[in-house]
């Protein structure tokens, strides 16, 4: 049996170390097995770690659910892909061992072709914000609380393309980032009378028809922006309950790789940016989530991987 080198867990709940696992043996007719050159790292893999997010599998598990790589073998049904093709995937629920390992097995109909200008780090850091984002509520007037993230960014961006009016909030120092979304009002987080600027930007000062969380414990400040009887989707796993008729969804990602491959190419033509701040070897997996949960990486962060199993 082949194995391969991965970062994750021996038990939910326990700290992030480099582990030996089983590599993935032939892949069943619809599935490709992939060589892994990127991963991507973000607040959604503490939790897979502690157990919160069931990803279909359990420890000793590698961890991440997206990455970017390389096709080394294929199904005998999968003729959308073939040996050698450069992807990327949000592979979920996972057939095997997460991206966080030198090779993952995906269903293909999970899998995107990667567009040459889209670098390794790019396309791993990119499938599940980017899906998250377009599963968001649109509207006329929107508003991403925590926009300097890599899900809220991408947010703003698909909320503009849209058409929408988007109103945002970042911290300082991505204030300007933000701006160059599209978002027509930044405001700063840290103000306490923040979800009152929102409602005045909004027409007839009643709010915003829709909202976007996406800071974590930022739900509830965000509902007091949102009109009544709007709508608000949070990313972060804490819903409030329900007022003036708000509809309130709680949002896991769907993968969807007919979807990915759209967002990618749309990416690929510049209309998506994605800010990248941190790329870390596979064997740094541990300060990487850590860095990740503790907001320390202000932008998507990466693990990069061997090309081959050892």
């Amino acid at each position: 049996m082949r194995r391969m080198q991965a970062a994750g867990i021996d038990a939910f709940g326990g700290q992030v170390r480099l582990l030996e696992l089983a590599a993935p043996g032939s892949p069943a007719p619809d599935e490709v097995v992939i060589s892994v050159h990127a991963a991507g790292v973000a607040n959604w893999d503490e939790f897979v770690r502690t157990g919160d997010w069931d990803v279909g599998r359990r420890p000793p598990l590698a961890l991440g659910v997206e990455a970017a790589g390389v096709v080394a073998a294929v199904g005998e049904d999968v003729t959308s892909l073939a040996a050698g093709d450069q992807v990327l995937t949000h592979p979920v629920p996972l057939r095997h061992q997460g991206a966080w390992a030198q090779s993952l097995l995906a269903p293909a109909a999970l899998v995107a072709r990667k567009p040459a200008v889209v670098s390794w780090e790019a396309a791993a850091a990119f499938p599940v914000p980017a899906l998250t984002a377009d599963q968001a509520p649109d509207g006329q007037w929107v508003l991403v609380h925590g926009a300097g993230g890599v899900t809220g960014g991408l947010t703003v961006q698909l909320a503009v393309a849209q058409g929408a009016t988007v109103v945002a909030t970042a911290g300082p120092s991505s204030a300007a980032r933000v701006r160059g979304y599209g978002a027509r009002v930044v405001l700063d987080y840290h103000d306490p009378d923040w979800p009152a600027r929102v409602r005045d930007a909004a027409p007839g000062g009643r709010g915003v028809g829709a909202a976007v969380n996406a800071a974590p414990g930022g739900a509830a400040a965000a509902l007091q922006a949102v009109a009544a009887g709007g709508r608000l989707a949070t990313i972060t796993g804490d819903p409030p309950p329900p007022e003036r008729g708000v509809e309130i969804t709680d949002v896991y990602v769907r993968a969807d790789g007919a979807r990915l491959a759209a967002l990618v190419e749309t990416l690929a033509h510049g209309r998506l940016s994605l800010h990248l701040a941190a790329t870390r070897p596979l064997a740094q997996a541990a300060t990487a989530l850590q860095d990740a949960v503790a907001g320390r990486v202000a932008g998507a962060s990466v693990l990069t991987l061997q090309q081959s199993p050892s």
